[in-house]
């Protein structure tokens, strides 16, 4: 799992970037179960894409919280607390991204034989409602899609 980043180093790592940079957030989870109790790891991460030429930089952090979607059958609730997740870091990143590209990229697809779907329309709605931002979906979605769920299945 990779180490959890200090917002504050982000923040100064986006300001310290050229205008061109491009920011990308994302998040995804994992579910697991442990002593008869379900958690996920929902990790989050920021793409940095220097001057959208010069390589990129992956900030990532790990969370880890008791899942009851589950138990539930509510998978919705684990979905949208990665939405709400990607969200809350844009927020706090966003005096720092200013006028610099940012997508905020969901792991949800928009095509209805996949569970991920039955929150598509409330998860655009939130993400527009709060930032202003059209977020991206599968399939292009890669920060929440690849670089997020490669980090959580301990790619780093």
């Amino acid at each position: 799992m990779p180490s959890n980043f200090n917002v504050k180093e982000v923040q100064w790592f986006i300001q310290n970037q050229g205008p061109k940079s491009k920011i990308y957030i994302g998040c995804d989870s994992s579910l697991y179960r442990k002593n008869e109790k379900f958690y996920a790891d929902y990790v989050s991460v920021v793409v940095i894409h220097k001057d959208a030429k010069h390589g990129c930089k992956i900030f990532g952090k790990v969370e880890t919280e008791p899942d009851y979607s589950k138990n539930l059958k509510l998978p919705r609730l684990r979905l949208m607390n990665e939405v709400y997740k990607a969200t809350s870091l844009y927020q706090e990143l966003a005096l720092a991204i200013g006028d610099k590209e940012c997508q905020i990229h969901l792991d949800i697809n928009s095509d209805e034989k996949y569970n991920s779907s039955i929150i598509l329309k409330e998860a655009i709605g939130y993400v527009k409602g709060v930032t202003g931002i059209e977020p991206k979906t599968k399939p292009y979605s890669w920060a929440g899609v690849k670089a997020a769920d490669y980090l959580v299945r301990g790619g780093a």
